[in-house]
């Protein structure tokens, strides 16, 4: 296992990804990111069976999506060069962003998870991408929904609505969100952009 890894706590396997996701964040420290990633994998397995995507491999991709909250945002790039992940440059002026690829390692190295679905959509989460598979968006919407701030997401009504038209529309419903304030934004992620401009019914 990739020495990067040497300083964490990680516990044998059971049988239940929830419990070892959950123990393995509470472990090292990460208590609100356990609580979080538990939330979002019950409500991406409500929204694929919505949507007839695999509960299950929602449901996993769910509890694996933030794992990476044990490396803090300013060790995160090392970590990703590590990991011999690519970094871009905007993750490289916003390392919080990075978090999404990193997660897909840990869910390979970790928790020998070989699904490339799961691992992409973990892979994504935060940013969506082009050419988006059904399982990125449930996972993508399912984040969103449960977001891991105080209070109500202030997206949260519009999301829900678009949900009943189609897992496009409320996936974009976010994005939308997002383009509409992006000159406050830091950075605006290329697969973000990416993603916006292949949903966007409306291209200005």
């Amino acid at each position: 296992m990739n020495s990067v890894y040497g300083h964490l706590v990680i516990h044998e396997r059971s049988r239940e990804l929830r419990e070892d996701i959950r123990r393995f964040l509470i472990s090292n420290n990460c208590p609100k990111a356990a609580e979080h990633c538990i939330k979002v994998g019950e409500e991406a397995r409500k929204i694929a069976s919505r949507f007839g995507v695999d509960p299950r491999a929602a449901e996993y991709a769910g509890y694996l999506h933030d794992i990476s909250a044990v490396f803090p945002n300013e060790v995160r790039i090392e970590v990703a060069h590590a990991l011999g992940i690519g970094v871009l440059a905007e993750e490289e002026s916003f390392p919080l962003i990075i978090h999404q690829k990193i997660s897909k390692e840990m869910a390979r190295d970790i928790f020998d998870i070989h699904d490339q679905e799961i691992l992409d959509a973990v892979g994504c989460h935060t940013t969506l991408r082009k050419a988006s598979t059904m399982l990125d968006k449930v996972l993508f919407v399912a984040d969103k929904i449960e977001w891991d701030q105080p209070g109500k997401p202030p997206y949260l009504d519009q999301i829900l609505i678009q949900l009943d038209k189609s897992l496009d529309d409320a996936a974009f419903a976010y994005i939308q969100y997002l383009w509409n304030q992006r000159k406050r934004l830091r950075v605006i992620h290329p697969w973000l952009k990416e993603a916006y401009d292949e949903l966007n019914n409306n291209p200005e």
